[in-house]
Order: structure tokens, then sequence, then C-alpha cells
């Protein structure tokens, strides 16, 4: 009876040591989960930390690029208009008149001088230029049916300044003759003699548009004669 109780006891002996060992393993389990969570959870701030570092500064490099390529495109357009204007000038001065009328110490040959102009009767209500040019109107053969188609072109050209000169197309005198030097076939002394003018200009309307009135229904259709 007595080693029965005794190999009960010791049995009881070794369970309960089996026990308590459990016991304390359980609890260092528990605490070595304790210890390993916290530093999983700082691992895991610590990786988010990295991730938005990088989306930062990737969106930092995109914004960069974005303005680079802004930059370059605001150059370029610059660089375009600049040539764009550049080509404007380059084309006015190259369209710009470069023939001047000739002057007495020109080359060329002189046309035949002026004629010297004596105003008729039926002129006389015409003063300065107008009066010359009526005057030779007449001389030239036309009547005075004609006096009012001229009067109205050459005022529309010029309004009968002799001296006139077109800044854009360089044309001159009281025909707009375009280079003015053409008149020199009607004299040397084309650029101040307004009877030599008008000599000219009515051969170019009378070669043209046969009267004065053909050449003033032609300008009023087109601008020009």
């Amino acid at each position: 009876m007595i080693r029965l109780w005794n190999r009960v006891g010791w049995y009881r002996v070794v369970a309960v040591l089996l026990l308590l060992g459990a016991v304390g393993g359980g609890i260092a389990v528990a605490a070595d989960r304790q210890t390993h969570q916290p530093a999983a959870a700082s691992q895991n701030l610590l990786t988010a930390a990295d991730r938005e570092r990088d989306a930062k500064e990737l969106a930092e490099l995109d914004a960069a690029r974005a303005e680079a390529e802004r930059a370059a495109r605001r150059d370029a357009q610059r660089k375009a208009d600049e040539a764009a204007v550049a080509a404007a000038e380059q084309a006015k001065s190259t369209a710009a008149p470069t023939t001047k009328p000739s002057t007495g110490n020109s080359k060329r040959p002189p046309g035949p001088p002026g004629k010297p102009i004596n105003i008729p009767a039926s002129c006389a209500e015409f003063s300065g230029n107008r009066g010359i040019g009526c005057a030779v109107m007449l001389e030239a053969g036309f009547g005075l049916d004609q006096w009012s188609c001229l009067d109205k072109l050459f005022n529309k050209e010029s309004h009968w300044n002799h001296r006139a000169r077109n800044p854009g197309s360089g044309a001159y005198g009281i025909p707009q003759a375009l280079p003015g030097s053409k008149m020199a076939s009607a004299g040397a002394d084309w650029l101040t003699n307004p009877a030599t003018q008008v000599r000219w200009g009515l051969g170019y309307i009378k070669g043209r548009y046969q009267t004065p009135c053909g050449a003033w229904a032609h300008s009023q259709r087109t601008g020009w004669y």
C-alpha cells in the first residue's frame, strides 16, 4: 500500500512539474510575441514612410520635367516669333521701292524738253496745276468734255500735286507714274514740271484707255488706272 502511494505520488509530482513547464512555456511564447509585434509594427511604419518619401520624390521629378518641357516650348515659340518678325522685316525691306527718280546728273538720256504752256480762255477758270492740266489736255487733242474725268482722276491720284510721292509704292507726280522716271520720256524736267507730268499721263491714258473718261471709269471699278 505504501509502495502504491509512493508510485501515485511520484506520478503526481511529475504531472505537476509538466504542468508548470507548459505554463512557463506559454508565458515565454506570449512574451516573445509581444516582443516581436512592436518590431513588426515599426517595420511597417518605416516601409510606409519610405513609400511616401519615394512618391514625393517622383512627384517632384515629374513637376521639374513638366516645367522644363514648358520652358523649352516657350523658348522655341520665342525663337519662332523672332524669326517671323525678322522675315517680315526682310520682306518689307525687299519690297520697298529701290528705284529713285533720275536727276539731271543721271546717265539716262533725257527725253524731249517740256514744251511751254499757254492757258487758253476755255481753261482760265482753273488755276495752278489744274489750269495747266486743262491746257495740256486740249493740246493733246481731247475736248473739254473729257476735262471733268481727267480732273477727278488726277485729283484722286495726287490732288494735282506735281511733287506727290506714294511712300509705299514709290509712284510719283500728278499722274502717279510708277516708277516716276517713266515720265522722263515726256521731258527731262519731269521731277518739277507739272505740264511734263500731265503730258506723260495723257499719253499713257490714250494708249491704254483711249480717253480720260475711259481711264476714270476703270479707276472707279478697280481703284487704279
